[in-house]
């Protein structure tokens, strides 16, 4: 097995699990407030309410129909507040967007993100039963944010041949199979030692995506020397443009190894660039 210490960020590990709203601290200092909007106290009359309770307002028309999945990531701005003024996080004030995973969020965020397109930035009265229920440690109450939506990250469907190699599948002497999706543009392949740009999204048998590059909205970027055998010897094959879709037995992926995923991978590999040749 090779030095996975140097493969994409989680490409053997499992995707994290975040059980509240925001991956960061929620605390910031009162001196980097974002003032309350007026309506803090209580959705107005012009405010939409949802079955759940969910009050939203559209503060900034988006562009397009495109609404997220829950599958989906999102690239986000937002600031919050409780209903008497208090702001106890923001996006904003940090100066940096958050990506985030629409069905890892608190109720109201995974509902209302649902609701929004890209450009959009909507404001949301969550009631506590969709957002920390009474947590220790969590904001207390009813909670409003004004959400900017800056961009959704999709990630692929899950193959219907993911289950197991199918019969069109080319398979090489080791056991890796492959199909081409869509033909490359050029005509150099990579070396073992090669240093490729790539997208990608990697599936277990029973169909749980496991890390996907379209998660973190660019693609990534390593030498095919410190990979899983699977990539190393399934890249070799490729040309800048092209998209294959890869079954790698266990022998060629994490076997042996306690932290990646266990048995057959598939996944779908665009090779962006040879980066290193």
């Amino acid at each position: 097995m090779k030095n996975l210490q140097f493969t994409p960020r989680s490409l053997f590990v499992a995707l994290p699990v975040a059980v509240s709203l925001l991956l960061i601290a929620l605390a910031t200092h009162a001196a980097d407030s974002i003032p309350a909007p007026a309506d803090v106290a209580a959705p107005p009359a012009s405010a939409d309410v949802t079955s759940s309770g969910l009050a939203t307002l559209v503060l900034a028309a988006g562009e397009g129909t495109d609404s997220p999945l829950p599958t989906d990531r999102v690239i986000v701005h937002y600031t919050g507040w409780t209903t008497d003024g208090k702001m106890f996080d923001s996006s904003v004030v940090r100066g940096k967007p958050q990506r985030l995973p629409v069905d890892k969020v608190i109720d109201g965020w995974e509902e209302g993100l649902q609701l929004m397109v890209v450009g959009e930035t909507r404001r949301m009265w969550i009631p506590e039963a969709l957002a920390y229920a009474g947590k220790e440690g969590r904001p207390k109450g009813m909670l409003v944010f004004d959400v900017e939506l800056l961009k959704i990250l999709r990630v692929p469907d899950v193959p219907e041949d993911v289950a197991a190699v199918p019969a069109d599948a080319e398979v090489g002497k080791k056991k890796l199979a492959w199909k081409v999706l869509r033909a490359g543009t050029g005509s150099t392949h990579p070396k073992a030692t090669s240093t490729v740009k790539v997208h990608y999204t990697g599936w277990t048998i029973d169909g749980e995506m496991f890390d996907s590059s379209y998660t973190r909205g660019e693609p990534s970027t390593f030498p095919l020397d410190r990979v899983i055998k699977g990539w190393t010897e399934g890249l070799q094959l490729m040309v800048e443009g092209e998209s294959r879709r890869f079954w790698i037995p266990a022998k060629l992926a994490y076997k042996g190894n306690p932290k990646g995923p266990e048995g057959m991978l598939v996944f779908d590999i665009e090779l962006v660039e040879i980066v290193k040749p």
